[in-house]
């Protein structure tokens, strides 16, 4: 070994043991786990995956698949990539149905505003045919990737989330990468709960993409995670949090799961490697897992804009869409301040996320 490859090797060493040493990182993960595989699964997996970060749970609520099939999938995913040991992350169930919209509501806006290019768990409203197959919300389709043998929480998501965070009062962050349904109800259940976190990550949201993109270009403040529960994601935004980070689709469409990137995740013998390249079907952007990796390392994201956000509640054409203010232009209503990332560094992000799905499971460290 050379001076050099010494000196460097002595420099991760060192910089391993500092990371050692360090607190992890705390966060309640709430998302909408379709799987296998697929940008839901993966979001989790960089921060189940990541060294400095302790998941303290797994919250799931219904978007782009009913809940009770997401828990099925991330129950499946966590013994896949071996996470189904010591320490417990446990998967805890959430709302299957948003506060006020419904699936009957959505079929007659159809009929009156147009198609939507995806609808989640609701599928094609007018032939529930779409790219996955349509089923009931409490049928349990039967997995490919086989059956969990693990459970799920016999606690509800919105009393879990209460519940770690008054068990470290400032230190936890809520990733939220779906419809924010089961924020929204513990908002609405404890008032002390937004202010005693250490702040919200949230995909979702869109203000002006830029792009050909037909589903963006033609709407472009329209975003699934707000359009599907549109009173959560208001009383999300509404609540008193120390910090708001918002991944909307104008920075995530910069963004983009390649063939390229798979192989090489591919060349890892890791659990998590084995399971993304055994059921990785779509090469698409990477919504959920650039909001994850964010938090995890700040600097991948080099632009941001302080906005007031909201969505649209009222019932139209424009029923949960993206509403920002800037300061001098919102209205005298009790408005968050949100931080709105609108650019990244794209090889920082797409390092990190190859590496982080190469690496094997660290749940030894915890």
């Amino acid at each position: 070994m050379n001076r050099l490859s010494s000196l460097l090797c002595s420099l991760l060493c060192c910089a391993t043991v500092a990371l050692a040493a360090e607190p992890k990182r705390l966060v309640v993960i709430d998302q909408d786990g379709s799987g296998p595989a697929g940008s839901n699964q993966m979001a989790m997996m960089l921060l189940l995956q990541a060294p400095q970060v302790q998941v303290l749970g797994i919250t799931m609520v219904s978007g782009n698949a009913w809940e009770p099939e997401e828990v099925q999938h991330t129950l499946r995913m966590l013994e896949l990539i071996h996470r189904a040991g010591m320490p417990e992350v446990p998967v805890v169930p959430g709302a299957v149905f948003p506060l006020v919209r419904t699936e009957e509501e959505a079929k007659i806006e159809q009929k009156l505003y147009g198609t939507l290019p995806w609808y989640g768990a609701w599928g094609d409203l007018a032939a529930h045919t779409s790219q996955q197959a349509y089923h009931p919300p409490f049928e349990l389709p039967r997995l490919v990737e086989g059956e969990p043998t693990l459970k799920p929480s016999s606690e509800d998501a919105a009393h879990f989330l209460i519940r770690q965070v008054h068990a470290h009062p400032h230190e936890v962050t809520i990733y939220a990468a779906g419809p924010l349904t089961n924020i929204a109800l513990a908002v609405s259940i404890d008032p002390q709960f937004a202010a005693l976190t250490q702040g919200i990550v949230i995909m979702g949201g869109s203000l002006s993409p830029q792009t050909s993109d037909p589903e963006f270009a033609n709407s472009p403040r329209h975003e699934f995670n707000f359009w599907f529960d549109p009173e959560a994601a208001h009383i999300t935004l509404r609540a008193h949090w120390p910090r708001i980070d918002l991944t909307t689709v104008d920075i995530s469409i910069k963004t983009m799961f390649t063939k390229e990137m798979l192989a090489e995740i591919g060349t890892s013998p890791s659990p998590a490697a084995r399971y993304l390249v055994q059921y990785t079907h779509e090469f698409y952007y990477l919504w959920d897992e650039l909001a994850a990796a964010a938090w995890l390392d700040p600097a991948i994201i080099t632009k941001e804009q302080k906005l007031y956000i909201d969505v649209d509640c009222t019932r139209g054409p424009t029923y949960g869409d993206t509403l920002s203010w800037a300061a001098a232009g919102k209205p005298p209503l009790d408005l968050q301040l949100v931080h709105v990332q609108t650019d990244l560094d794209a090889l920082r992000f797409n390092a990190m996320f190859v590496g982080l799905m190469k690496s094997a499971s660290h749940v030894t460290d915890q």
